[in-house]
């Protein structure tokens, strides 16, 4: 009965561990390398410079052709942007991809145009404030 106990604390425990940190191992020829991925859920911080440049970038590309601030035209609202995506750095990677890329699907059938030509950097910082609307 003790050891069932034991054991069943120590898989308990595993679990813990696993669901806060992820283990990749990458195997090379002559050695493995043990490579620990943190997974965290916290808000990304952005200055307030990024945020304020983020928003002139908005105005500055045809952002707001489709989209407003608390109003869906043919995009969604960005505070319904904000409300669905928290501000992390993973969702500020896949938005600015998204952006860059275009597409459709996840507001709705009408594409959102591509914009291979706006650099990501800005893109980014466009997301970053879009993000921080709350």
């Amino acid at each position: 009965m003790k050891r069932i106990t034991i054991l069943t604390a120590i898989i308990i425990a595993m679990f813990a561990v696993n669901s806060f940190a992820q283990t990749v191992v990458k195997k090379s020829t002559s050695k493995t390398t043990v490579v620990k991925k943190t997974t965290t859920t916290s808000s990304a911080k952005v200055s307030a410079v990024t945020l304020e440049q983020g928003k002139q970038l908005l105005a500055k590309n045809d952002c707001l052709s489709c989209h407003k601030m608390d109003v869906k035209i043919v995009g969604p609202a960005y505070k319904d942007v904000a409300k669905k995506y928290p501000a992390t750095a993973a969702n500020y990677e896949m938005l600015t991809q998204k952006v860059i890329a275009g597409g459709s699907g996840n507001w709705g059938d009408v594409p959102m145009s591509a914009h291979p030509s706006v650099p990501p950097a800005d893109i980014k910082k466009m997301v970053q404030y879009i993000l921080s609307i709350k």
